[in-house]
């Protein structure tokens, strides 16, 4: 089964982009990303829910959100480029914690 891809959730805005106080478009990020995280929270209790995948893209990253386990719902983040992956409605939820713990090793290896 496909997996369903939301734009964001109802009631936390998206930080618009500024060029002109980037840094603090970096915190407004920050914020985002820990409001929609602690709201997915509400909505399941799952191992990995709340955690970020990201697929690589031109210069930066395509990030989904994972909303739901089972059914698998992630909620694309459209921060900083805000690219899409074209190939992520087609993620299974055992494909998304084989990412979720790929990436936790590799920050691990890295952060020795």
């Amino acid at each position: 089964m496909a997996a369903k891809i939301y734009s964001g959730i109802k009631g936390i805005e998206t930080p618009k982009l500024s060029f002109t106080d980037f840094s603090e478009y970096q915190k407004e990020c920050e914020n985002y990303l820990e409001a929609v995280k602690a709201e997915c929270k509400k909505n399941s209790n799952s191992k990995n829910v709340g955690e970020i995948i990201k697929f690589p893209v031109a210069d930066g990253y395509a990030l989904y959100m994972v909303y739901s386990m089972k059914p698998l719902q992630l909620i694309h983040i459209d921060t900083m480029d805000g690219w899409q992956c074209e190939f992520a409605e087609l993620l299974t939820p055992t494909k998304v914690t084989e990412m979720i713990e790929r990436d936790k090793r590799i920050a691990e290896l890295f952060s020795k």
